[in-house]
């Protein structure tokens, strides 16, 4: 399930970028990410005038251990993305694109990049089940779970949406969140690099050796 949500807005042309989502609501308390002009429509990336900061998250990674984000990625390019296990399409599309366009790296830069997967449905999404769920995509991504008031207040400090799990009118619970894929430069920290869900194995395949070097793509 997707939705549309306006959570950045273009600095210079004051015009909005849509952000696509598995659901459906409203959040215009979303942060403002102020976007280049120059990002063309073209493009898969939209590059930040003004960077994300690292979320401030502290979760369980799917060894049951803490998992400290800040630290762990400090100094690491990095993506992150929000999503579930049980989602039908998206979220298993684009870890797979992901690992895929990952795997055409030579072996020293795969070892540097950090790819954090953070549950928006922790209730199912144990660490046993995120394990096993990105076994078969990346054994090497951080599957991050805990509660769900803090995996939300950490979304939204990158302008990503996710609303409570619920059950629909066929009695399937599904999750409404925001589908972006975050990019963290190694230099800054910051998240200075945004995908929407659009982006293709080989938008990430010719961006990920720049995202390494903390460039812009």
């Amino acid at each position: 399930m997707r939705k549309n949500t306006f959570a950045a807005a273009t600095l210079i042309a004051a015009a909005a970028l849509t952000l696509s989502a598995c659901g459906s609501s409203d959040d215009a308390g979303a942060p403002v990410a102020e976007v280049s002009a120059e990002s063309g429509s073209d493009k898969a990336a939209t590059v930040l005038d003004k960077p994300f900061e690292k979320p401030d998250l502290v979760l369980t990674d799917t060894h049951g251990k803490k998992y400290d984000l800040r630290k762990e990625t400090k100094g690491k390019p990095t993506l992150i993305y929000f999503g579930y296990t049980h989602c039908p399409d998206i979220c298993p599309l684009t870890m797979n694109n992901i690992a895929v366009a990952k795997k055409q790296l030579p072996k020293a830069e795969q070892d540097k990049l950090r790819i954090v997967f953070v549950t928006t449905d922790p209730e199912r999404d144990t660490p046993a089940a995120l394990g096993k769920w990105l076994k078969g995509i990346d054994p090497d991504a951080a599957g991050l779970t805990g509660s769900f008031s803090t995996i939300q207040a950490g979304a939204r400090t990158l302008g990503i949406s996710i609303d409570p799990p619920k059950k629909d009118k066929e009695g399937k619970v599904t999750s409404m969140h925001g589908t972006q894929v975050i990019a963290f430069s190694p230099k800054t920290d910051g998240g200075y690099v945004l995908y929407g869900e659009d982006a293709t194995v080989g938008d990430y395949t010719k961006d990920l050796p720049k995202l390494i070097k903390g460039q812009k793509p």
